[in-house]
Formats: structure tokens, C-alpha cells, sequence
């Protein structure tokens, strides 16, 4: 008969409570051993899980989760929360399309309390539920759970200014001190916690007072135990802490985050105290994985599927990302203009600008999880006469929206911003599709945006961003592979108003208008609707904002109007191109294909395109029965007179 293993034994954290040290210890490594193998298969966030193992454990040893809730920041690091919460059973379909969520998700799970996925989030969630409990008179504690870099965003620090305004919100904020987000964490911030982290003064100092003090008759223990009580003096003179003291919250820490019983009966303190605690953990990203720990570019921060042994990719890339061709291209620009710096929120290689940063140095500059202020900082830049390119994930511009309004465009800053993962990115989830950043720009005065369709016009619109020195230029693509090239067979207009003939059809009444990524689904579309016997002309305006008057002139030489854009299709520049014609009385009929106002539930980008109905089979089917619905009713009319 096989023998059971711990890990097959665990189905709610209760299980934990009975276990002895050594077998949360082994349980821990039956955990490791299941993320590698499991993750390894499904893609998703290993490093920071395998980090995060006896945390977990502790977390909910000490705490009583669903009645005390825990709050992880940023999520991607719940996945042990999810096996310890009776969910070890769904990773195999991780990230996909009617399967686990990579992030926390309450539709999955009583345990889960925030579907949280964007960073620097929690603490405020966490400070919101202690204060509601508190007013409800109910005996519950919340926990915290912030790492990867998330204390670098502003917006945990507000919460902290809160926190520590209630003295008796029971409320344990638990610090995974790893020193990284995606890379080394950077800043004065995540400096005083190496400085923390790596000065064993306090501990040592504390180990000699507990042993010497422990011996002494009648007092013991519990005079440790007081002495414990008045840390926060002894750490000011040993190590000091007055990152968190000055703001009056308890602080307990550094602890190493891979102690099981270190870690229960620090959490344990902190519970009973009644008040609000900061826990200082300090662990290591990818801990257990060999070829993750030895991964100093992100310790194996989010993977494809790898080889579990070897954490080599199983499927090698075969064609260049956009993210390729950004890197290649800010090389060759930073050589030809010394104005060009760089700007990343804590995701220098995710974003491509690794490369970069190896050439100059001098010029790239990673604020952190910060995007609001990466834009602001950038203006400022710009007005010391520099111009600074930004790239962040097209979902995390969002953050960022009043500075781009009100700082940059409202100052007419120079700057140009780049949109990494734009449109639908599939298994992330709602948070993570970049389907917002042509609405929202839209209604930023002045703003230019490009949506390009291959690598030689990525390089044109980067080339002519950098040249703007009062306005913000913005540049959006795909994490797609990159598309071959696509090349006009003629063109409209030039700058911002060049409109590019992609296939042009005698006779053609139907144009089809596609924006980036969607220019290859807009060729597809037209070919379908050739074949049905309908002909369609093929356009691509690089720069989507503003809409051109070229475009508009174009469009409306057509009857029908097909416009595709991987953004939604409120505010998007379908409906604005629509909006310019019915100002111009123009007679043409606008058919705008988007992404829908909704939260769109994970899956492949394939598998998502799908369920929308942006398919090119889907498009066409729907443009046809349009376009011969209005051939009827004309003929009818014909007939009729």
C-alpha cells in the first residue's frame, strides 16, 4: 500500500495545526517538490511561491484563515495559500481557461478575500477590513502579506500613515523581505532593508539576553519576555529602525522567513498584541529550485513551461517578440542621441530594457513599483531637456492616468511612453489585459499614439517620438511574437496623418481599418470577404490618435467601415472615427470591433479572442451579413422607385 504524503493529507489550514516542527518541515518540502512540477507544465509565478513556503505555513498555523483574513499584495505569490486552502487539486489547469487563477480569486475560494493583482495594493485592502471589524466589534485579525518590491509604491505608504493612526487595529503587516520585485528591488527603501537584513547585532544581542536571563532564579522567562516587550529601544541603539519607528508601528524583524518556528512564534506574538505589527521576513526568491536560485536575472520570477529539472524553456522561441524589437530598437537610439534616457517601474528586462541599461548606464533609471511617479519624474526630465522614453505593462498606464493628464500633457512634456503586453494578454486574467490605454489617452489633450503593425514601423514611431518636444507621444504593442513584415502597396498623407494602403480593391465599398496587432486579423478579414464576393480595401494609420482628417476623408469614399482594435470598443478609436464621419455628414456605415466593457476571465489569447468574437471568422461573418442586408435593402429600393 503507497504511503500517504503530508501534502495529500492537507485539505483546509486546520490540518496544519497538529503537525510537529519537523513535519511542517517536510511538509514544506513536498510543497516545493509540487510547485516545481506543477508549475513547470502550466507557466506562471515560481520564484516568488517557492520563496514563500514556510510563510505560508506559519500564516496559517498562527491565524484562523477565512475568520482572519490574509491579504496578499500584488497575489502572485498566493499559490501556497491555494494548496494550503484545499486547491492543490486544480493546478494543473493554472492560469487557464476555466481553471485556477494565478492571482487570489474569492469566486475560487472562502480564503481568498481580494482579487488582487496589481501591487502595493494590500495594506490599504487589509487596513479597510480591520477598520470595518473594529466597528463591528468582532474578535478577527487581519493579515498583510507585501513583498516583491511592493513597499516601493506610494500607495503603501499612504496606508502605513493610516495605520499607524489606530493603535488598536489588529492589523499584522508581514513584510517577504526578498530584495526583489521582478530584479533586485532598487531605491533608499529596499537599501535600509538590506541594511536591515544583514546586520545580526539585534538578534545576537537579543539570543544573549534571552539565554543569560532565562537562567536567572524567579525571574526567567518572564522577565525575557519583558525585556522582549521593550525591543523597539534596544533595536534603535543596535539596529536601527526608524524606518517603521517613526511612525509608530510595532516592529519585529529581521526573521529568517524559511525558520518555521521563528516564524510561528513571531506571528504568534504579533497576534496577541492587539495593536497594528509590522513582521520583517527575510526570504529568498526561487528558495529550493536550483536553477531558479542561480537565475540572478529574475530567480524564476514568472516562467513558461520549463523542464523541471533543468528549468530550461520546453518550447524554444523561434521568432522575436515586440519586446525583442523595442530592446534592439532603444540600443540603436540611445547611440544616436544623447537625450534619450530610460525609465522602468521595477521591470528593467521585462520590459527590454536590459540592454539598455548595459550600454548606458547612466541613462536608465528603475523607480520601482511607481509608476505615477516614473511619469512625473519623466516630465521633469523633459523640462531639464532630456527626453525620456517610459515603458510599462499597458494595464499598469492606468495608474499612472492623472499624471499623464495633468503632469506631462497639461505641462506639454516631452516624453514618450511605451506599452508593453497592450490588448488582450489571456492568462493573467482581468488585470493584466492592457485593453485600457487607447480610451484612456484618447481623452488626454494633445496626446499622440501609435499602434504599429510590424517591427519596421515600431522603429518609424519610436524615431519621430523622440523628436516631439511638447507632447506626449505614446507607443502600444503586443507580448505577441512579432509579425512578419507587413508592407504598403501605397500610402496617405505623411507624419501623424499617414495612412498606409495595406490591399486595395477595385470597387471596393467596404474598408477595413485595423490598428496594430489587429492589422494581420484586418488582411484576414478582407480575404474572407473576397472570397464571399465582397471586395474590402485594407488601411493602417500608424498614429490611431489623433484620428486623422486623412483617415476620415478616406472612410468616408466607403458604405461600410470596418474598424479592429485590440483595446475596447467604448472610447476606443473605432468610435471615434465614427464620431469625425457623422460630424462630417458622411453616409459611410461604422462597424467597430473591440474588446467589450467587461472583466474577461483567463485564458489564451486565442481561447479569449474567441469568446469575444474577434476571430477574423467571426468579423467577417458579421461584416457579410451587413454588407448584403444593405445590397437587399438597396435593390429593394431599386425595385420600388
Amino acid at each position: 500500500m503507497a504511503i500517504m504524503s503530508l501534502l495529500e493529507s492537507i485539505s483546509s489550514p486546520r490540518d496544519l495545526r497538529a503537525l510537529s516542527r519537523r513535519q511542517l518541515e517536510q511538509l514544506a518540502d513536498e510543497i516545493r517538490s509540487f510547485l516545481i512540477t506543477k508549475v513547470s507544465r502550466t507557466g506562471g509565478h515560481l520564484g516568488p511561491n517557492l520563496g514563500v513556503v514556510e510563510l505560508t505555513l506559519a500564516i496559517h498555523k498562527v491565524f484562523n484563515s477565512p475568520t482572519d483574513p490574509v491579504i496578499f499584495d500584488t497575489g502572485h505569490q498566493s499559490y501556497v495559500h491555494k494548496i494550503i486552502t484545499g486547491r492543490a487539486g486544480g493546478f494543473d489547469s493554472l492560469r487557464q481557461k476555466g481553471g485556477l487563477s494565478g492571482y487570489p480569486e474569492p469566486a475560487e475560494s472562502e480564503h481568498d478575500w481580494v482579487a488582487n493583482s496589481h501591487a502595493s495594493t494590500s495594506l490599504s485592502w487589509a487596513e479597510g477590513l480591520a477598520k470595518g471589524i473594529r466597528l463591528r466589534g468582532e474578535d478577527r485579525t487581519v493579515v498583510a502579506v507585501i513583498g516583491d518590491g511592493a513597499l516601493t509604491g506610494g500607495m503603501a505608504w499612504e496606508a502605513l500613515n493610516n495605520i499607524a493612526d489606530n493603535d488598536d487595529l489588529r492589523l499584522v503587516v508581514i513584510v517577504n523581505d526578498n530584495g526583489r520585485s521582478y530584479t533586485p528591488t532598487v531605491g533608499g527603501l529596499a537599501n535600509h532593508l538590506a541594511g536591515l537584513r544583514t546586520d545580526h547585532r539585534y538578534e545576537k544581542t537579543l539570543s544573549l539576553i534571552k539565554r543569560t536571563v532565562t537562567r536567572l532564579p524567579l525571574i526567567g522567562r518572564p522577565a525575557y519576555d519583558l525585556l522582549h516587550g521593550f525591543k523597539t529601544g534596544v533595536k534603535d541603539v543596535l539596529a536601527p529602525q526608524s524606518m517603521f519607528s517613526d511612525l509608530g508601528i510595532k516592529y519585529t524583524g529581521p526573521i529568517d522567513g524559511h525558520d518555521i518556528t521563528a516564524l510561528t512564534n513571531h506571528l504568534e506574538q504579533a497576534r496577541q498584541y492587539g495593536g497594528p505589527v509590522i513582521v520583517h521576513c527575510v526570504t529568498r526568491k526561487g528558495r529550493g529550485f536550483q536553477a531558479a536560485e542561480e537565475n540572478e536575472e529574475d530567480r524564476f520570477h514568472a516562467i513558461g513551461k520549463i523542464n523541471e529539472f533543468t528549468g530550461e524553456p520546453l518550447s524554444a522561441s523561434v521568432q522575436a517578440t515586440w519586446t525583442d524589437a523595442v530592446a534592439e530598437a532603444m540600443v540603436q537610439l540611445g547611440q544616436r542621441r544623447q537625450d534619450v534616457v530610460a525609465i522602468t517601474a521595477a521591470m528593467l528586462n521585462p520590459v527590454g530594457f536590459g540592454r539598455f541599461a548595459a550600454a548606458f548606464p547612466d541613462r536608465i533609471f528603475d523607480v520601482g513599483i511607481a509608476e505615477q511617479h516614473a511619469i512625473v519624474s519623466a516630465a521633469g526630465m523633459a523640462k531639464a531637456g532630456l527626453h525620456p522614453v517610459v515603458a510599462l505593462y499597458a494595464t499598469f498606464l492606468n495608474r499612472a492616468f492623472d499624471q499623464v493628464l495633468m503632469d506631462a500633457a497639461l505641462h506639454k512634456a516631452g516624453i514618450t511612453i511605451l506599452l508593453d503586453r497592450a490588448g488582450i494578454t489571456g492568462s493573467d486574467g482581468p488585470s493584466h489585459n492592457g485593453m485600457w490605454d487607447m480610451s484612456l489617452m484618447g481623452i488626454v489633450p494633445g496626446v499622440q499614439l501609435a499602434a504599429p503593425r510590424d517591427q519596421t514601423r515600431l522603429v518609424e514611431a519610436l524615431d519621430r517620438a523622440v523628436d516631439v518636444d511638447d507632447a506626449v507621444t505614446v507607443i502600444r504593442y503586443s507580448k505577441e511574437r512579432l509579425p512578419d513584415e507587413i508592407n504598403e502597396v501605397a500610402h496617405v498623407g505623411e507624419g501623424l496623418g499617414r495612412v498606409d494602403v495595406l490591399r486595395r480593391a477595385e470597387g471596393a465599398r467596404v474598408l477595413v481599418v485595423g490598428f496594430g496587432q489587429f492589422v494581420g486579423t484586418a488582411l484576414s478579414v478582407a480575404e474572407r470577404l473576397n472570397d464571399q464576393g465582397v471586395a474590402a480595401t485594407v488601411v493602417d494609420p500608424l498614429w490611431a490618435l489623433p484620428v486623422s482628417a486623412e483617415l476620415t476623408s478616406m472612410a468616408s469614399d466607403f458604405d461600410v467601415v470596418l474598424t479592429l482594435e485590440d483595446n475596447l470598443v467604448e472610447g476606443g478609436v473605432g468610435q471615434r472615427l465614427r464620431a469625425r464621419l457623422a460630424d462630417e455628414g458622411a453616409a459611410a456605415k461604422v462597424l467597430t470591433f473591440g474588446i467589450p466593457q467587461a472583466f474577461l476571465a483567463p485564458g489564451s489569447r486565442d481561447e479569449v479572442l474567441e469568446e469575444i468574437g474577434l476571430t477574423a471568422a467571426q468579423v467577417s461573418l458579421q461584416a457579410l451579413g451587413v454588407v448584403l442586408n444593405d445590397a437587399e435593402a438597396e435593390q429593394h429600393t431599386e425595385s420600388t422607385r
